[in-house]
């Protein structure tokens, strides 16, 4: 198959499961139709069954696009010179995004179908696990978290902690009433990340908030 065939179906695939956020952000996963789907890509929904078999088609298609990205953010953290800036690439990567709230919406509405739908929980624990693991095999390479007291933590526990950290800020982008500027986003992120690198691996006798 040629390029200019390849590219058109990755085009529309992507424009189909860009569509299907904003849906089910907006209307849940159980409202949002193929039909609302269609509607918000402007395409009929017999293209859209040329792509997928039906929603939860969707939903593993939009986990697998999910993974490659966390793979190619967790590249770049490993080629940051520390493990603060690595974690700072992390928790700042979404932050120029168009929709951050379309993108918060969808991932609280998948959360809440995953705990009644053992298909999707399944889906979602794969992604998680995939960041958890890179975020994990970060803190366990670095000198830094060798070097800090981390309070006595294992790499995996440091990273639980870092990932409820993420959680709860994607729950308060979910309810933040202001727009935000892609720069504020980015400094609001820092600024936590900075807090939280200081009490997970300060030195031994540096105070929290040197």
């Amino acid at each position: 198959m040629s390029q200019a065939q390849i590219e058109p179906t990755l085009d529309r695939r992507t424009q189909i499961l860009d569509a299907a956020m904003v849906c089910f952000a907006k209307r849940g996963f159980h409202q949002a139709s193929m039909h609302d789907i269609s509607a918000e890509a402007g395409i009929s929904v017999g293209l859209i069954y040329r792509y997928f078999e039906n929603k939860e088609d969707v939903i593993r298609a939009m986990a697998d696009r999910h993974k490659e990205e966390i793979h190619e953010m967790l590249k770049r953290a490993r080629h940051a010179p520390t493990l603060l800036e690595s974690l700072e690439i992390l928790f700042t990567a979404h932050c120029c995004e168009a929709q951050p709230q379309i993108t918060s919406a969808f991932v609280v509405d998948l959360y809440a179908e995953a705990s009644r739908n053992p298909q999707v929980a399944d889906l979602v624990r794969d992604v998680l696990q995939t960041a958890m693991d890179g975020v994990t095999d970060l803190i366990a390479r670095s000198p830094e978290a060798e070097s800090s007291a981390a309070h006595g933590l294992k790499p995996s526990e440091l990273a639980e902690l870092i990932f409820a950290v993420a959680r709860g800020m994607l729950m308060r982008d979910v309810l933040q009433p202001v727009e935000l500027s892609a720069a504020e986003r980015r400094a609001r992120q820092l600024e936590v990340t900075r807090r939280l690198w200081r009490l997970l691996f300060k030195t031994e006798g540096e105070p929290a908030y040197a």
